[in-house]
């Protein structure tokens, strides 16, 4: 069981409430939208699922098992690229890679074939040797999604990975994510872009810390775009 269960859910910031009895499953090698407007609680969520935040109520399962009773595992089920880049500059890209094979206990050749790989899905293989602050905003995301798929992680989390990217470097990244999902690895991926999405991609749709829908993205649009049926379910007016 590669996939990821969360109920029950709350979490709250002294009298404000950030998550609301919040309960979802991502099925197996599935591309799962968490789209909600900002401040609608997809980073407390995430931090939660990667155990940075901690709350008594509700249930979490990584790969079938419990966050609360078996962390170590749960946690080593996981990939996550979190909004606000993580790399360290002043290194090179496969310096900051192989930093991060070891804090999972992945050294010399074995980890040197890993990194390889994982740059080279991205197209970052070439830019191996350059400094992390010498790339632009597009490569630093490939970067550390490639440095999240080191340890072949079955649940990946991306935590709106796209922000103040190119167009074309968000399609570039939102493309492969899509590919390793129907290669096997579940996605966890929060947005506030609905251009992001497939029809056929599972979502989940948080706002104001509660979930308002979940299921696939043509089944929660009817008859209307999901930009506009996104619109009207956090009380916007369409444009």
């Amino acid at each position: 069981m590669s996939g990821l269960s969360v109920s029950g859910i709350s979490y709250s910031y002294g009298s404000r409430v950030a998550l609301d009895d919040v309960s979802f499953e991502v099925p197996p090698a599935t591309f799962c939208a968490l789209l909600g407007p900002n401040g609608a609680g997809k980073s407390t969520l995430f931090n939660l699922l990667t155990r940075l935040f901690s709350t008594s109520s509700g249930r979490i399962e990584i790969a079938g098992y419990n966050l609360n009773n078996d962390p170590r595992q749960a946690l080593s089920h996981l990939g996550i690229v979190f909004q606000k880049p993580t790399l360290d500059l002043e290194l090179s890209v496969r310096q900051n890679l192989r930093y991060f094979a070891a804090l999972h206990g992945l050294s010399g050749a074995k980890a040197d074939k890993r990194i390889n790989l994982c740059l080279d899905q991205l197209n970052m293989l070439e830019r191996a040797g350059e400094k992390a602050r010498s790339l632009n905003g597009g490569h630093r995301r490939r970067a550390e999604i490639a440095r999240a798929l080191l340890p072949e992680p079955d649940v990946l989390l991306l935590d709106e990975p796209t922000v103040g990217l190119d167009t074309a470097s968000r399609r570039g990244i939102t493309d492969y994510v899509h590919d390793l999902a129907k290669e096997g690895t579940t996605v966890l991926w929060a947005t506030h872009l609905t251009d992001e999405i497939r029809s056929d991609d599972h979502i989940v749709v948080l706002h104001q810390a509660k979930v308002r829908a979940v299921g696939s993205a043509e089944s929660i649009c009817g008859e209307v775009s999901l930009q506009d049926r996104f619109l009207q379910m956090t009380g916007a007016t369409p444009l």
